[in-house]
């Protein structure tokens, strides 16, 4: 979702951006504060060795004389054995967190570096590819790094100006960046546990089995429980499955898939299916698109990443005091009826209809709802799908008129990106006034 083709910029300015989405990513984010949490632990764990200074230390004097009852001798023995439990938990916390800093770290370079290397690796072997590059005059190393950072990070943007349009036919670099969108965002969790499994049955260390069964008092929001990152996976692949069904039998022999064989159409329709939930770049002309399935791109736009539509226990044994309280909790009709999300989203794509009002009663086929909400939509959902604008759509074409590749928003008014620009905030602090994000509590 831009307003400037992506071409024009440098091959200097596209490294400025690349360090700005790496360091704006869910996982980066979640990775510093984790690491700032670390910084906060003590360094040593001695002084967590706590003496109990309620008992008073009998002399020798006291014990030659027998002043000891046996019942008191035993509730100080009892006493450091439940200190020495506490203290042996809390140091066991606290390395769990530190070796927690460094799985996320080498997660997070991995994926990155592995993927980098793999595109650059497919590029260089691959001439169709290299001659993209070398025509729009592209480093290939640029945008490699470039490509993956924004795919992990979920961005959407791609050096070129027409997106992953340009490389339709090269299905092995779309099946590399495919695992990039998963593993950054939706199955996050689920690949973060795995390496956790994976590191324990290797290591053995304590540490990882301590991060498995107490992933709550850790208190980092991307380590869920093994029953919700199994059922957070199959929703993920579920959703995946549903898509690309639709899609390949709607859009199978549609203008979009022009010129394509039948591998290449799968892996196309693969990649734009898997790329419809939170990153956005696109091997397809959206604009050319059936509206049943962009209906259903605004549906999946919508929804958290860390959906789940199998039943998990909202509420652990430890919480049932809590569980308590919520359900006593009773919101009144105007929180139920406005302050939902749905709500705010209704009304942002109201505000953005009168800004734009002219232009839709103008350019009804550019300027429509449908192509609206999906601008606002994928705005929230921090996608980046567009239906772009198209000249040949005009009702009244304009002599003057150029195509260009960027999203519609480009066309919009200045009112309409501001308003636009507080949707993009608003979905990205979505989880602080979501409590988590309940995907299907739709009200």
């Amino acid at each position: 979702m831009g307003t400037v083709e992506m071409e024009v910029f440098s091959n200097s300015q596209l490294i400025i951006m690349t360090i700005l989405m790496l360091a704006g990513g869910e996982v980066f984010m979640s990775m510093l504060e984790l690491f700032f949490i670390k910084s906060k632990l003590p360094k040593h764990n001695d002084h967590l060795l706590i003496t109990p200074s309620s008992k008073p230390t009998k002399s020798v004097e006291q014990i030659e004389l027998n002043f000891i009852c046996c019942s008191e001798k035993t509730d100080h023995i009892s006493f450091d054995n439940k200190n020495k439990n506490n203290n042996d938990n809390t140091i066991l916390k606290h390395n769990s967190i530190r070796y927690l800093c460094y799985v996320v770290l080498g997660y997070f370079l991995i994926v990155h570096v592995g993927g980098s290397c793999l595109v650059l690796w497919y590029i260089s072997l691959i001439p169709s590819a290299k001659h993209v590059l070398e025509q729009k005059g592209l480093q290939a190393e640029t945008f490699s790094v470039f490509t993956i950072v924004s795919t992990f990070s979920n961005c959407g943007f791609v050096p070129t100006n027409e997106n992953m349009i340009v490389f339709k036919e090269n299905s092995g670099l779309l099946l590399l960046l495919i695992p990039q969108v998963l593993l950054g965002n939706t199955l996050y969790p689920a690949c973060l546990r795995f390496a956790i499994w994976v590191l324990k049955k290797i290591t053995k260390r304590e540490e990882c089995d301590y991060l498995l069964k107490n992933y709550r008092e850790i208190g980092y929001d991307h380590l869920l429980s093994r029953s919700r990152s199994c059922f957070l996976a199959i929703t993920v692949f579920g959703f995946i499955i549903v898509q690309l069904v639709i899609f390949c039998s709607l859009e199978w022999n549609s203008e979009a898939m022009d010129d394509l064989n039948f591998y290449q159409k799968l892996v196309a329709s693969l990649f734009e299916v898997v790329n419809s939930r939170h990153t956005g770049e696109s091997v397809l002309d959206l604009s050319i698109i059936s509206p049943a399935i962009l209906v259903l791109f605004v549906v999946m736009m919508y929804l958290p990443p860390y959906t789940s539509f199998l039943p998990t226990r909202n509420c652990d044994e430890g919480d049932s005091k809590n569980c308590k309280e919520k359900e006593k909790e009773t919101k009144s009709l105007l929180e139920c009826l406005v302050f939902s999300q749905l709500s705010y989203l209704a009304i942002f794509i109201i505000l953005i209809c009168i800004t734009e009002r002219h232009k839709m009663k103008q350019d009804p086929l550019n300027f429509n709802v449908l192509s609206i909400t999906i601008e606002v939509i994928s705005a929230y959902g921090n996608v980046g799908f567009s239906t772009g604008y198209s000249c040949e759509r005009q009702l009244k074409p304009e002599i003057s008129c150029k195509d260009k590749w960027f999203g519609l928003v480009g066309k919009w008014s200045n009112g309409g990106k501001l308003i636009l620009i507080l949707v993009m905030f608003f979905g990205r602090i979505k989880k602080f006034i979501m409590k988590g994000g309940k995907a299907w509590k739709l009200s």
